[in-house]
């Protein structure tokens, strides 16, 4: 099995620092032993037997028009579809670099950007990302030509690719294991990985093509199965409820389709015939009384189909001489048909395993854009919920942003490595709702302001009130200054003018007493 892709070289750790746990990775990537490949079987919760499985079962419960409502809600929020604004920008105030550097870093970002067609896809790949737990792309390079960057972003279907870890281990004197070394890379292979995770015989190592960790992109859901070491998808845990609300919805309707009509009991007198002329009989009362015309719409003709029966028609039953007579009685329809309570608890169910508020069932309810005190929790529970979800999916930012800058020279590795922390992505939000609430948040803090300013100078510094309650920080508050130093020349011909204009007006009222 052949290495694919390129690697960026980094300093490696001195031999001297040995462990004996391989080191973590929040991905769900599966360790392998050095010189062979083996697994554990792999079975969640008895739905799927393998990934590719499990990623086709989220797929499908995706489908169901109560799940795809709640992912749209989860999509929309997360990444905003306005037409004049692009769903996401680059924030590197805090990572104290110089002006041309930034300016480098936003054009290498723009760039990478604009090969996934970001701008256009960003929703369809949220979604993606969403469903199936995890997101793999391909950067593709020139490898004779590494210094130009990545030429294009491939969409790698994840059933067909997977991340493991391979160990080796070395024992000291004493016979205690410690970790060698580690080699992280991926898996592919174009028909699909083994059918247990892990488990990859000789034959099956041949087929799969071997990718070094820097050609892949690999961006996780952060959500993993503990016991057995699996990225999961944010559907899974809505896998029960969303079949327990199918089978609720079934079961309604083939109860309403079997109860709805009323039928009819036949008691027909049969007196004392033999049980074979009363069964004749029984069905001559039948076919004379029952007419059962169907039309085809297919071949436009009108058929008898009276000698079917069918379990929504009217029952016939003899009865024997010297109790009542012929009787037709009516068997009432089902009742309670219209009561969904059931169907309504599955659906609050399957909308709180999404963390998606319940109160957005109601389609008819209105959107409030009142006062912020009047969002109630569980929209704010949401509003943290996106936020972490966005934080997660700039995980394949990073990747992309740290590939393009490390291979244009813009910087080494190291040093993307001490600022990516301070790296902020920003996402594109609802502009009418963040309006609406930096309007509230800034009215409140101004009411507040207009009650203590009466105690500025005495028990308040000018400066504790700009940081404690307007809640500046020093870069706004050192911009405010220069602001004001530039705008006081005017606001001083301003302040003269009027007190020319007072003194006026004082002068004429002494001439007049």
């Amino acid at each position: 099995m052949n290495i694919f892709g390129f690697e960026i070289t980094r300093g490696k750790p001195p031999q001297s620092e040995k462990s004996f746990v391989a080191p973590s990775d929040d991905g769900g990537v599966q360790s392998i032993r050095a010189g062979g490949y083996y697994g554990t079987y792999l079975d969640i919760e008895g739905i799927s037997k393998s990934e590719a499985e499990l990623i086709k079962r989220y797929r499908d419960i995706a489908m169901m028009a109560d799940v795809d409502a709640a992912i749209e809600d989860i999509v929309n929020d997360s990444i905003a579809n306005l037409d004049d604004e692009v769903p996401l920008k680059l924030d590197l105030d805090k990572t104290g670099l110089s002006s041309s550097i930034k300016n480098k870093i936003h054009a290498e970002f723009e760039y990478v950007l604009s090969l996934m067609r970001f701008n256009d896809r960003a929703q369809d790949y949220f979604r993606r990302w969403y469903i199936d737990g995890r997101m793999y792309f391909h950067k593709v390079i020139d490898t004779e030509k590494p210094q130009e960057g990545i030429k294009d972003i491939r969409y790698i279907d994840p059933r067909k690719i997977t991340k493991v870890k391979e160990v080796k281990k070395e024992k000291n004197p004493q016979g205690v294991s410690f970790i060698k070394s580690t080699e992280e890379f991926f898996l592919y292979n174009e028909k699909g990985l083994a059918s247990k995770p892990g488990q990859y015989t000789a034959a099956e190592s041949d087929n799969a093509l071997k990718i070094t960790k820097d050609a892949v992109v690999y961006c996780p859901s952060g959500l993993i199965d503990q016991d057995k070491n699996i990225p999961v998808s944010y559907l899974h845990k809505a896998i029960r409820p969303a079949n327990q609300l199918r089978m609720m919805e079934n079961a309604a309707v083939i109860y309403r389709i079997t109860r709805a009509p009323e039928r009819r009991i036949f008691y027909v007198d049969v007196g004392n015939l033999p049980s074979n002329r009363a069964e004749q009989y029984l069905k001559d009362i039948m076919d004379r009384y029952r007419n059962k015309l169907v039309y085809d719409a297919n071949t436009g003709e009108v058929r008898d189909d009276k000698k079917f029966m069918s379990m929504l028609e009217d029952f016939w039953l003899p009865r024997r001489e010297g109790s009542q007579g012929t009787q037709i009685d009516t068997l009432p329809a089902g009742q309670n048909l219209g009561q969904i309570e059931d169907i309504v608890y599955f659906q609050k169910k399957l909308y709180q395993s999404l963390n998606v508020p319940v109160s957005r069932l109601e389609q008819q309810a209105g959107l409030n854009f009142g006062r912020a005190a009047e969002i109630n929790r569980d929209e704010l529970k949401f509003t943290k919920f996106i936020s972490k979800l966005r934080k997660k999916f700039s995980v394949m930012f990073e990747d992309l942003l740290r590939t393009q800058l490390v291979l244009k020279n813009v910087m080494t590795e190291e040093d993307f490595i001490s600022i990516r922390d301070n790296i902020v992505y920003v996402f594109a939000q609802d502009a009418y709702y963040t309006e609406s609430k930096n309007q509230e948040i800034l009215r409140s803090r101004f009411e507040v302001l207009q009650g203590a300013s009466s105690y500025i100078g005495s028990l308040f510094s000018k400066e504790y009130v700009q940081k404690e309650i307007l809640m500046l920080t020093d870069e706004q508050l050192e911009e405010i200054n220069m602001q004001l130093q530039m705008e006081e020349p005017f606001m001083t011909q301003d302040q003269e003018h009027e007190m020319a204009m007072q003194q006026q007006a004082a002068g004429e009222d002494t001439g007049e007493q």
